[in-house]
This record gives C-alpha cells, sequence and structure tokens, in this order.
C-alpha cells in the first residue's frame, strides 16, 4: 500500500481523516521524525494548505495532502477565518479562541457561521484542491465534550446539537472536512 503523509501536527484530524482514506497508508509528518511547524503565513486557508503541503514535499519528497480549515462568523466580518487556530493569540488556544468569539457576539442575534476546509493534494508532483463547507450557527456557550477546536460552539444547520455533541461518525457524515476529504478520496480511489 502507497504511504501518503497528511500534513498535521494535529493527530485528532489524523484520526477522523484516518477513517475515511482507504487505498493509502496514511502517516503524519511524526512518521517523518519531522516536529516542526510550518509556518502559515497566507491570508486564505488555500495559501495555507499549499504552503503545508509543498514544504513537506519538496523536503521528504513524498506524496502528501494538507489541509486548512477556518470559522467564519457573519456578524464578526468572516472573523475568526484564516485566523481560526490564533484567533485570541499567536498560540493556538482553543479555550481563548472559543471565549473571544462568545465575547465578539455578546448580544448579537444574529450568529451565522460557517467551516470551511481547503485540502491541497501533491501526487507525483500535481497540485490538487479539494473543498468543503457547512453552514450552522455561533451557540451562546459550549455544548458537548466531543471533538475539537470551535465544535462547541458551532452548531450545523439542521441540526439542534453541536458538533462536540455529535459521535465521530456522525461528525464525519457532514463536516466541512469530511466533504473536503471525501472530495480528495474519490480523486485518490482513480490513482
Amino acid at each position: 500500500m502507497r504511504n501518503i503523509c497528511f500534513v498535521t501536527g494535529n493527530q485528532n484530524k489524523v484520526i477522523e481523516v484516518k477513517k475515511l482514506i482507504k487505498n493509502f497508508k496514511l502517516i503524519s509528518p511524526k512518521d517523518l521524525n519531522f516536529y516542526d511547524e510550518i509556518p502559515e503565513t497566507e491570508n486564505t486557508i488555500k495559501g495555507n494548505s499549499f504552503l503545508k503541503s509543498s514544504f513537506i514535499y519538496n523536503k521528504f519528497n513524498i506524496d502528501c495532502f494538507s489541509d486548512d480549515s477556518g470559522l467564519f462568523i457573519n456578524a464578526l466580518g468572516g472573523e475568526p477565518g484564516v485566523k481560526s487556530a490564533r484567533y485570541a493569540s499567536e498560540i493556538s488556544d482553543t479555550e481563548k479562541n472559543i471565549n473571544l468569539v462568545l465575547r465578539n457576539l455578546r448580544g448579537e442575534e444574529s450568529r451565522s457561521a460557517y467551516f470551511e476546509t481547503c485540502i491541497c493534494l501533491i501526487i507525483d508532483g500535481n497540485i490538487s484542491y479539494f473543498q468543503g463547507s457547512v453552514k450552522g450557527k455561533i451557540t451562546t456557550k459550549r455544548v458537548g465534550s466531543r471533538g475539537f477546536g470551535y465544535d462547541p460552539i458551532f452548531i450545523p444547520k439542521g441540526y439542534d446539537k453541536s458538533f462536540a455533541q455529535m459521535s465521530l461518525e456522525e461528525k464525519n457524515q457532514i463536516s466541512h472536512r469530511s466533504i473536503a476529504t471525501q472530495k480528495l478520496v474519490n480523486f485518490l480511489n482513480q490513482k
């Protein structure tokens, strides 16, 4: 089975995606003994996903993909957006990020938002992109204990519970990352 590297330091993402990819052996940067953080300096999630994939592809000459995701809240002008992981500070801190979102939305009635993911795949030197998004709304407080990131404050459209209240299987049927990943998987299955 052919190796493909998922360029992420987030082991929660690896666990989620490993359940979806069947035809490749999914490895992470730590399997390559790479533990450095790749700077995400672009102003779009597409740009950041390319930065991470191209860095690992060029350094290790291995087929790889990376994703970048963002939570875009309409009442906040699209924030936190591309800065979702580091919304509250330069160091990624989920609790501080959630607190800042809830504080910035205090008293706001319009709480519509969406998650968006962009995956950049580099395989055999060719670059492809796969995108997924899910609409929903932001809660007024944390709900649920599963998932990661902003999951406790995001309720997807058509549901009455947050991502953090869903099982991994439920979330994987509708999440932005699983939509993008399914497009990636469909592409890889044609290889």
